[in-house]
Protein backbone atom coordinates (compact mmCIF):
# COMPACT_ATOMS: atom_id res chain seq x y z
CA UNK A 1 0.00 0.00 0.00
CA UNK A 2 2.79 2.41 0.94
CA UNK A 3 4.72 1.54 -2.21
CA UNK A 4 1.65 2.10 -4.35
CA UNK A 5 1.04 5.49 -2.75
CA UNK A 6 4.67 6.54 -3.29
CA UNK A 7 4.61 5.48 -6.94
CA UNK A 8 1.35 7.36 -7.52
CA UNK A 9 2.70 10.47 -5.84
CA UNK A 10 6.25 10.16 -7.20
CA UNK A 11 6.21 7.97 -10.33
CA UNK A 12 9.92 8.67 -10.96
CA UNK A 13 10.68 6.17 -8.17
CA UNK A 14 9.29 3.47 -10.43
CA UNK A 15 12.32 3.83 -12.72
CA UNK A 16 15.18 1.69 -11.33
CA UNK A 17 17.99 3.85 -12.74
CA UNK A 18 16.52 7.03 -11.33
CA UNK A 19 15.82 5.37 -8.00
CA UNK A 20 19.47 4.28 -7.78
CA UNK A 21 20.67 7.75 -8.70
CA UNK A 22 18.29 9.36 -6.19
CA UNK A 23 19.47 7.19 -3.29
CA UNK A 24 23.10 7.96 -4.15
CA UNK A 25 22.23 11.66 -4.17
CA UNK A 26 21.05 11.38 -0.58
CA UNK A 27 24.59 10.40 0.42
CA UNK A 28 26.46 13.09 -1.54
CA UNK A 29 24.02 15.94 -0.92
CA UNK A 30 23.91 15.07 2.77
CA UNK A 31 27.70 15.22 2.70
CA UNK A 32 27.54 18.65 1.04
CA UNK A 33 25.36 19.96 3.88
CA UNK A 34 27.87 18.66 6.43
CA UNK A 35 30.72 20.32 4.51
CA UNK A 36 28.93 23.69 4.63
CA UNK A 37 28.30 23.34 8.34
CA UNK A 38 31.79 22.10 9.19
CA UNK A 39 33.72 24.66 7.14
CA UNK A 40 31.64 27.54 8.46
CA UNK A 41 32.08 26.54 12.07
CA UNK A 42 35.79 25.77 11.67
CA UNK A 43 36.44 29.16 10.06
CA UNK A 44 34.54 30.97 12.81
CA UNK A 45 36.34 28.91 15.46
CA UNK A 46 39.74 29.76 13.97
CA UNK A 47 39.09 33.45 13.28
CA UNK A 48 35.90 34.62 15.05
CA UNK A 49 35.30 36.91 12.07
CA UNK A 50 32.14 37.42 10.01
CA UNK A 51 34.37 38.77 7.24
CA UNK A 52 36.30 35.49 7.15
CA UNK A 53 32.97 33.70 6.79
CA UNK A 54 32.32 35.98 3.84
CA UNK A 55 35.70 35.06 2.34
CA UNK A 56 34.74 31.40 2.76
CA UNK A 57 31.60 32.17 0.79
CA UNK A 58 33.65 33.77 -1.97
CA UNK A 59 36.00 30.78 -2.08
CA UNK A 60 32.97 28.48 -2.31
CA UNK A 61 31.37 30.52 -5.08
CA UNK A 62 33.79 32.18 -7.52
CA UNK A 63 35.46 29.02 -8.88
CA UNK A 64 32.05 27.41 -9.27
CA UNK A 65 30.68 30.36 -11.21
CA UNK A 66 33.72 30.42 -13.50
CA UNK A 67 33.55 26.67 -14.14
CA UNK A 68 29.78 26.23 -14.44
CA UNK A 69 29.57 27.54 -18.01
CA UNK A 70 32.22 25.05 -19.07
CA UNK A 71 30.49 22.42 -16.94
CA UNK A 72 27.28 22.89 -18.89
CA UNK A 73 29.11 22.31 -22.17
CA UNK A 74 30.79 19.21 -20.74
CA UNK A 75 27.41 17.91 -19.57
CA UNK A 76 25.98 18.26 -23.09
CA UNK A 77 28.99 16.69 -24.85
CA UNK A 78 30.28 13.76 -22.76
CA UNK A 79 29.17 10.72 -20.78
CA UNK A 80 27.59 12.20 -17.66
CA UNK A 81 28.08 9.02 -15.65
CA UNK A 82 31.87 9.04 -16.07
CA UNK A 83 32.06 12.73 -15.27
CA UNK A 84 30.17 12.25 -12.01
CA UNK A 85 32.37 9.32 -11.04
CA UNK A 86 35.45 11.53 -11.53
CA UNK A 87 34.08 14.57 -9.71
CA UNK A 88 32.84 12.51 -6.74
CA UNK A 89 36.23 10.79 -6.41
CA UNK A 90 38.16 14.08 -6.50
CA UNK A 91 35.89 15.61 -3.84
CA UNK A 92 36.37 12.53 -1.67
CA UNK A 93 40.16 12.99 -1.78
CA UNK A 94 39.91 16.72 -0.94
CA UNK A 95 37.75 16.02 2.09
CA UNK A 96 40.05 13.32 3.37
CA UNK A 97 42.94 15.80 3.17
CA UNK A 98 40.97 18.45 5.11
CA UNK A 99 39.90 15.88 7.72
CA UNK A 100 43.55 14.92 8.28
CA UNK A 101 44.69 18.56 8.61
CA UNK A 102 41.90 19.25 11.09
CA UNK A 103 42.53 16.08 13.10
CA UNK A 104 46.26 16.71 13.30
CA UNK A 105 45.79 20.28 14.54
CA UNK A 106 47.67 21.71 11.58
CA UNK A 107 44.63 23.30 9.92
CA UNK A 108 44.67 27.03 9.26
CA UNK A 109 42.10 29.37 7.74
CA UNK A 110 43.82 29.29 4.35
CA UNK A 111 43.61 25.49 4.27
CA UNK A 112 39.84 25.63 4.67
CA UNK A 113 39.55 28.36 2.05
CA UNK A 114 41.72 26.42 -0.41
CA UNK A 115 39.72 23.20 -0.04
CA UNK A 116 36.47 25.19 -0.35
CA UNK A 117 37.75 26.75 -3.60
CA UNK A 118 38.81 23.40 -5.07
CA UNK A 119 35.51 21.82 -4.02
CA UNK A 120 33.73 24.71 -5.73
CA UNK A 121 35.77 24.25 -8.91
CA UNK A 122 34.88 20.55 -9.14
CA UNK A 123 31.19 21.09 -8.38
CA UNK A 124 31.16 23.65 -11.19
CA UNK A 125 31.28 20.60 -13.45
CA UNK A 126 29.35 18.26 -11.18
CA UNK A 127 26.18 20.33 -10.73
CA UNK A 128 25.34 20.93 -14.42
CA UNK A 129 25.89 17.21 -15.02
CA UNK A 130 23.50 16.31 -12.21
CA UNK A 131 20.66 18.54 -13.37
CA UNK A 132 21.01 17.25 -16.93
CA UNK A 133 21.44 13.57 -16.02
CA UNK A 134 18.37 12.70 -14.01
CA UNK A 135 15.83 13.81 -16.65
CA UNK A 136 17.36 11.14 -18.91
CA UNK A 137 16.53 8.44 -16.36
CA UNK A 138 12.74 8.88 -16.39
CA UNK A 139 9.96 9.33 -18.94
CA UNK A 140 8.36 12.73 -19.46
CA UNK A 141 5.23 11.62 -17.60
CA UNK A 142 7.33 11.24 -14.44
CA UNK A 143 9.37 14.38 -15.02
CA UNK A 144 7.70 16.68 -12.50
CA UNK A 145 8.05 14.10 -9.75
CA UNK A 146 11.76 13.68 -10.59
CA UNK A 147 12.29 17.43 -10.23
CA UNK A 148 10.42 17.42 -6.91
CA UNK A 149 12.34 14.41 -5.60
CA UNK A 150 15.67 15.93 -6.60
CA UNK A 151 14.77 19.08 -4.69
CA UNK A 152 13.44 17.00 -1.81
CA UNK A 153 16.91 15.49 -1.34
CA UNK A 154 18.41 18.95 -0.81
CA UNK A 155 15.65 20.08 1.51
CA UNK A 156 15.54 16.96 3.69
CA UNK A 157 19.31 16.86 4.11
CA UNK A 158 19.30 20.58 4.82
CA UNK A 159 16.78 19.83 7.56
CA UNK A 160 18.48 16.84 9.16
CA UNK A 161 22.20 17.24 8.58
CA UNK A 162 22.88 20.59 10.28
CA UNK A 163 21.29 19.48 13.57
CA UNK A 164 23.12 16.16 13.36
CA UNK A 165 26.33 17.93 12.39
CA UNK A 166 26.03 20.36 15.30
CA UNK A 167 25.69 17.46 17.72
CA UNK A 168 28.67 15.69 16.13
CA UNK A 169 30.84 18.80 16.44
CA UNK A 170 29.81 19.25 20.07
CA UNK A 171 30.58 15.58 20.85
CA UNK A 172 33.74 15.17 18.73
CA UNK A 173 35.20 17.74 16.34
CA UNK A 174 34.80 19.15 12.83
CA UNK A 175 37.22 16.63 11.31
CA UNK A 176 34.61 13.92 11.87
CA UNK A 177 32.18 15.83 9.63
CA UNK A 178 34.74 16.01 6.84
CA UNK A 179 35.46 12.30 7.15
CA UNK A 180 31.75 11.44 6.95
CA UNK A 181 31.36 13.77 3.97
CA UNK A 182 34.18 11.97 2.15
CA UNK A 183 32.31 8.71 2.73
CA UNK A 184 29.15 10.22 1.21
CA UNK A 185 30.91 11.12 -2.03
CA UNK A 186 32.61 7.73 -2.14
CA UNK A 187 29.14 6.14 -2.05
CA UNK A 188 28.01 8.43 -4.87
CA UNK A 189 30.95 7.42 -7.06
CA UNK A 190 30.37 3.72 -6.38
CA UNK A 191 26.64 3.83 -7.14
CA UNK A 192 27.02 5.96 -10.27
CA UNK A 193 29.56 3.47 -11.61
CA UNK A 194 26.79 0.84 -11.64
CA UNK A 195 24.52 2.92 -13.89
CA UNK A 196 24.86 2.05 -17.60
CA UNK A 197 26.42 4.72 -19.87
CA UNK A 198 23.91 7.27 -21.12
CA UNK A 199 23.64 8.28 -24.80
CA UNK A 200 25.51 11.45 -25.70
CA UNK A 201 24.00 13.80 -28.26
CA UNK A 202 26.36 15.11 -30.90
CA UNK A 203 27.10 18.77 -30.30
CA UNK A 204 28.18 21.03 -33.11
CA UNK A 205 30.45 24.04 -32.90
CA UNK A 206 33.22 24.98 -30.52
CA UNK A 207 32.84 24.99 -26.74
CA UNK A 208 32.60 28.80 -26.76
CA UNK A 209 29.88 28.72 -29.41
CA UNK A 210 27.91 26.25 -27.31
CA UNK A 211 28.22 28.42 -24.20
CA UNK A 212 27.05 31.39 -26.25
CA UNK A 213 24.09 29.37 -27.54
CA UNK A 214 22.94 28.66 -23.99
CA UNK A 215 23.34 32.28 -22.90
CA UNK A 216 21.49 33.57 -25.97
CA UNK A 217 18.61 31.15 -25.35
CA UNK A 218 18.13 32.62 -21.87
CA UNK A 219 18.49 36.18 -23.15
CA UNK A 220 15.92 35.64 -25.92
CA UNK A 221 13.40 33.82 -23.70
CA UNK A 222 11.73 36.27 -21.30
CA UNK A 223 10.41 33.67 -18.85
CA UNK A 224 13.88 32.16 -18.39
CA UNK A 225 15.51 35.57 -18.30
CA UNK A 226 13.41 36.92 -15.44
CA UNK A 227 13.21 33.72 -13.40
CA UNK A 228 16.99 33.36 -13.49
CA UNK A 229 17.43 37.05 -12.63
CA UNK A 230 15.22 36.65 -9.56
CA UNK A 231 17.15 33.52 -8.59
CA UNK A 232 20.49 35.30 -8.87
CA UNK A 233 19.41 38.42 -6.96
CA UNK A 234 17.68 36.41 -4.25
CA UNK A 235 20.63 34.12 -3.67
CA UNK A 236 23.20 36.93 -3.60
CA UNK A 237 21.41 39.53 -1.49
CA UNK A 238 18.93 37.59 0.66
CA UNK A 239 19.70 33.87 0.97
CA UNK A 240 23.36 34.67 1.63
CA UNK A 241 22.45 35.31 5.28
CA UNK A 242 23.07 31.58 5.78
CA UNK A 243 26.79 32.23 5.26
CA UNK A 244 26.99 34.36 8.40
CA UNK A 245 24.69 32.16 10.49
CA UNK A 246 27.48 31.47 13.04
CA UNK A 247 27.43 35.21 13.81
CA UNK A 248 23.67 35.04 14.44
CA UNK A 249 24.14 31.96 16.64
CA UNK A 250 26.63 34.01 18.66
CA UNK A 251 24.17 36.93 18.88
CA UNK A 252 21.57 34.52 20.24
CA UNK A 253 24.10 33.27 22.80
CA UNK A 254 24.16 29.77 21.40
CA UNK A 255 27.02 27.50 20.42
CA UNK A 256 27.46 24.69 17.91
CA UNK A 257 24.09 23.13 18.75
CA UNK A 258 22.21 26.42 18.26
CA UNK A 259 24.00 26.91 14.94
CA UNK A 260 22.89 23.46 13.81
CA UNK A 261 19.31 24.09 14.93
CA UNK A 262 19.11 27.38 13.03
CA UNK A 263 20.26 25.70 9.82
CA UNK A 264 17.93 22.76 10.45
CA UNK A 265 14.95 25.08 10.96
CA UNK A 266 15.65 26.36 7.46
CA UNK A 267 15.74 22.78 6.23
CA UNK A 268 12.38 21.97 7.84
CA UNK A 269 10.90 25.09 6.27
CA UNK A 270 12.27 24.11 2.87
CA UNK A 271 10.66 20.66 3.13
CA UNK A 272 7.33 22.24 4.01
CA UNK A 273 7.67 24.65 1.08
CA UNK A 274 8.49 21.76 -1.25
CA UNK A 275 5.37 19.89 -0.13
CA UNK A 276 3.27 23.01 -0.64
CA UNK A 277 4.60 23.39 -4.17
CA UNK A 278 3.22 19.97 -5.06
CA UNK A 279 -0.25 21.31 -4.43
CA UNK A 280 0.04 24.58 -6.37
CA UNK A 281 2.01 23.75 -9.51
CA UNK A 282 -1.16 23.05 -11.50
CA UNK A 283 -2.89 26.26 -10.38
CA UNK A 284 -3.88 28.90 -12.87
CA UNK A 285 -2.18 31.68 -10.89
CA UNK A 286 1.13 29.90 -10.39
CA UNK A 287 3.06 33.03 -11.38
CA UNK A 288 1.47 35.06 -8.60
CA UNK A 289 2.06 32.26 -6.09
CA UNK A 290 5.68 32.04 -7.23
CA UNK A 291 6.25 35.79 -6.82
CA UNK A 292 4.35 35.79 -3.54
CA UNK A 293 6.62 33.09 -2.17
CA UNK A 294 9.71 35.07 -3.19
CA UNK A 295 8.32 38.27 -1.61
CA UNK A 296 7.36 36.63 1.67
CA UNK A 297 10.75 34.88 1.74
CA UNK A 298 12.52 38.25 1.56
CA UNK A 299 10.27 39.76 4.23
CA UNK A 300 10.65 36.89 6.71
CA UNK A 301 14.43 36.79 6.17
CA UNK A 302 14.57 40.45 7.19
CA UNK A 303 12.30 39.62 10.14
CA UNK A 304 14.74 36.93 11.28
CA UNK A 305 17.59 39.42 11.24
CA UNK A 306 15.55 41.87 13.31
CA UNK A 307 14.40 39.22 15.78
CA UNK A 308 17.96 38.00 16.29
CA UNK A 309 18.76 41.33 17.97
CA UNK A 310 16.19 40.56 20.68
CA UNK A 311 18.10 37.47 21.76
CA UNK A 312 14.92 35.37 21.78
CA UNK A 313 16.09 32.14 20.16
CA UNK A 314 12.73 30.52 19.44
CA UNK A 315 11.33 33.61 17.68
CA UNK A 316 14.40 33.72 15.44
CA UNK A 317 14.07 29.97 14.83
CA UNK A 318 10.46 30.42 13.68
CA UNK A 319 11.44 33.23 11.31
CA UNK A 320 14.15 31.07 9.71
CA UNK A 321 11.56 28.32 9.21
CA UNK A 322 9.13 30.67 7.45
CA UNK A 323 11.83 32.31 5.34
CA UNK A 324 13.00 28.95 4.02
CA UNK A 325 9.45 27.70 3.36
CA UNK A 326 8.52 30.75 1.28
CA UNK A 327 11.84 30.78 -0.58
CA UNK A 328 11.38 27.10 -1.43
CA UNK A 329 8.00 27.76 -3.04
CA UNK A 330 9.68 30.11 -5.49
CA UNK A 331 12.78 28.01 -6.09
CA UNK A 332 11.11 24.65 -6.72
CA UNK A 333 8.33 26.11 -8.88
CA UNK A 334 10.70 28.13 -11.06
CA UNK A 335 13.10 25.22 -11.46
CA UNK A 336 10.28 22.86 -12.50
CA UNK A 337 9.02 25.32 -15.09
CA UNK A 338 12.46 25.73 -16.62
CA UNK A 339 13.31 22.02 -16.60
CA UNK A 340 10.15 21.29 -18.58
CA UNK A 341 10.52 24.16 -21.03
CA UNK A 342 14.23 23.94 -21.91
CA UNK A 343 15.14 21.99 -25.09
CA UNK A 344 16.94 18.72 -24.31
CA UNK A 345 20.01 19.67 -26.35
CA UNK A 346 20.46 22.83 -24.25
CA UNK A 347 19.57 21.37 -20.87
CA UNK A 348 23.09 21.09 -19.44
CA UNK A 349 24.08 24.61 -20.42
CA UNK A 350 20.85 26.39 -19.47
CA UNK A 351 20.29 24.59 -16.18
CA UNK A 352 24.01 24.92 -15.46
CA UNK A 353 23.65 28.69 -15.72
CA UNK A 354 20.63 28.51 -13.43
CA UNK A 355 22.71 26.45 -10.97
CA UNK A 356 25.16 29.35 -10.79
CA UNK A 357 22.54 31.00 -8.60
CA UNK A 358 23.36 28.58 -5.80
CA UNK A 359 26.99 29.67 -6.02
CA UNK A 360 25.94 33.29 -5.72
CA UNK A 361 24.61 32.52 -2.23
CA UNK A 362 28.05 31.96 -0.69
CA UNK A 363 29.49 34.76 -2.84
CA UNK A 364 26.81 37.04 -1.44
CA UNK A 365 28.16 36.02 1.93
CA UNK A 366 31.22 38.15 1.15
CA UNK A 367 28.96 41.18 0.60
CA UNK A 368 26.87 40.46 3.68
CA UNK A 369 29.91 39.55 5.78
CA UNK A 370 31.76 42.76 4.90
CA UNK A 371 28.64 44.83 5.61
CA UNK A 372 28.11 42.93 8.87
CA UNK A 373 31.63 43.86 10.00
CA UNK A 374 30.79 47.54 9.49
CA UNK A 375 27.12 47.76 10.49
CA UNK A 376 26.24 44.49 12.20
CA UNK A 377 24.77 41.21 10.88
CA UNK A 378 21.13 42.27 11.26
CA UNK A 379 21.53 45.52 9.32
CA UNK A 380 23.38 43.70 6.55
CA UNK A 381 20.67 41.06 6.08
CA UNK A 382 17.80 43.55 6.26
CA UNK A 383 19.44 45.68 3.56
CA UNK A 384 20.10 42.69 1.29
CA UNK A 385 16.54 41.39 1.64
CA UNK A 386 15.21 44.87 0.87
CA UNK A 387 17.14 44.92 -2.42
CA UNK A 388 15.70 41.51 -3.33
CA UNK A 389 12.15 42.59 -2.49
CA UNK A 390 12.50 45.68 -4.69
CA UNK A 391 13.61 43.47 -7.61
CA UNK A 392 10.63 41.13 -7.10
CA UNK A 393 8.20 44.05 -7.14
CA UNK A 394 9.77 45.42 -10.32
CA UNK A 395 9.47 42.08 -12.13
CA UNK A 396 5.89 41.58 -10.88
CA UNK A 397 4.79 45.00 -12.10
CA UNK A 398 6.71 45.36 -15.35
CA UNK A 399 7.27 41.77 -16.60
CA UNK A 400 3.87 40.03 -16.86
CA UNK A 401 5.33 36.88 -18.45
CA UNK A 402 6.14 35.80 -14.87
CA UNK A 403 3.06 37.05 -13.01
CA UNK A 404 0.74 35.53 -15.65
CA UNK A 405 2.39 32.11 -15.53
CA UNK A 406 -0.35 29.48 -15.74
CA UNK A 407 0.46 26.26 -13.89
CA UNK A 408 -1.97 24.30 -16.07
CA UNK A 409 0.43 24.74 -18.99
CA UNK A 410 3.56 23.47 -17.22
CA UNK A 411 3.17 19.86 -18.26
CA UNK A 412 2.69 20.71 -21.93
CA UNK A 413 5.13 23.49 -22.88
CA UNK A 414 4.98 24.87 -26.42
CA UNK A 415 8.01 24.60 -28.71
CA UNK A 416 10.24 27.64 -28.60
CA UNK A 417 11.44 29.11 -31.85
CA UNK A 418 14.54 31.16 -32.40
CA UNK A 419 13.98 34.76 -31.26
CA UNK A 420 10.53 33.80 -29.92
CA UNK A 421 9.06 32.42 -26.75
CA UNK A 422 5.60 31.08 -26.06
CA UNK A 423 4.44 32.65 -22.83
CA UNK A 424 2.39 30.91 -20.16
CA UNK A 425 -0.93 32.01 -21.65
CA UNK A 426 -0.19 30.51 -25.05
CA UNK A 427 0.45 33.79 -26.87
CA UNK A 428 3.74 34.33 -28.68
CA UNK A 429 5.89 37.15 -27.35
CA UNK A 430 8.97 38.47 -29.01
CA UNK A 431 12.19 37.89 -27.06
Amino acid sequence: MANRFLLQKYPALGFPLYRRYWLASLASVGATQLITLGQGWLIFELSGSALQLGLLGAAAALPNILMTLAGGVIADRFDKRRIMMATSSIICILLLALAWLDYSGLVQVWHVLAVAALFSLVTGVDWPVRVSLYPNLVSRSAFLSAVALNSFVWQVTRMAMPALGGLIIAATDTWVLFLLSALGFFVMAAVISSIPPQPVQAAGGTAWEQVTEGVLFIHRTPLFRWLILLTFVGMFFSQSYIQIMPAFASMLEGGETAYGYLLSAGGVGSVVGTLLVGGVQSRRHLGRILLGGASLGAITTAAFAALATTGVFFLALGAVFLAAAFASVFMISSMSVMQLAVPDELRGRVMGIHAMGFSLMPLGGLFVGALAEAAGPSTAVILGSGIYLACIIWVAVSRPVVSRLDGREIARPQPIKENEVTDARGATARG
